[in-house]
């Protein structure tokens, strides 16, 4: 096995959780990350950062429920003026795993997971998490004012020449037949 790949294995399988003894209770967990956590993650959307995650495991006959608390500061590329930028971001997820017969993935909250399966591994649904909470506009902070946050991405245009639609209020005379016998009914 390559150096790098030990190296790869140590960082992710430090988010490993152990579930196959875990008795029907609560229990917390503790992971912290930083800038080789991101550079495992195929991603372009973080340059680096710090994060802590607080995760409370309610585990079931039936299922997992890991409930995560995320506190992260981000590293990140203004699209305007390509500087480099912390943001802080809080998280709140929850995440589900049912036991079943075969895996399969439900929905984006919830997964089935076999019987008997000796753990898991957490480390992708914080990637996830993180990523999908970075907004798909990043502006630094001295760019950002009042004007930018009332415009929310509304892209108007308005032409000066174009000639106002003259409306034709009189009325269609077949219109018109039709409330002369409605007002008959009356």
């Amino acid at each position: 096995m390559q150096p790098f790949c030990k190296k790869v294995n140590k960082v992710i399988s430090n988010f490993d959780i152990n579930i196959h003894s875990l008795e029907d209770k609560n229990y917390d967990y503790q992971f912290e990350g930083s800038n080789s956590f991101f550079e495992h993650f195929d991603q372009d959307i973080v340059e680096g950062g710090d994060f802590k995650v607080h995760l409370v495991l309610e585990k079931t006959a039936t299922l997992l429920r890991l409930r995560f608390d995320i506190d992260a500061d981000l590293r990140l590329i203004c699209d305007r003026s390509l500087e480099k930028f912390t943001e802080k971001f809080l998280i709140k997820e929850t995440h589900i795993y049912k036991f079943g017969e075969t895996a399969q993935e439900m929905s984006d909250e919830m997964e089935v997971i076999p019987f008997g399966t000796p753990k898991i591994n957490v480390a992708e649904l914080i990637s996830d998490y993180i990523l999908l909470s970075v907004p798909m506009k990043n502006l630094h902070p001295k760019f950002r004012t009042e004007e930018d946050a009332d415009e929310d991405g509304i892209l108007v245009y308005i032409d000066p020449n174009a000639e106002k639609l003259e409306t034709d209020t009189s009325t269609d005379p077949r219109w018109a037949a039709l409330l002369n016998l409605k007002n008959l009914e009356e």
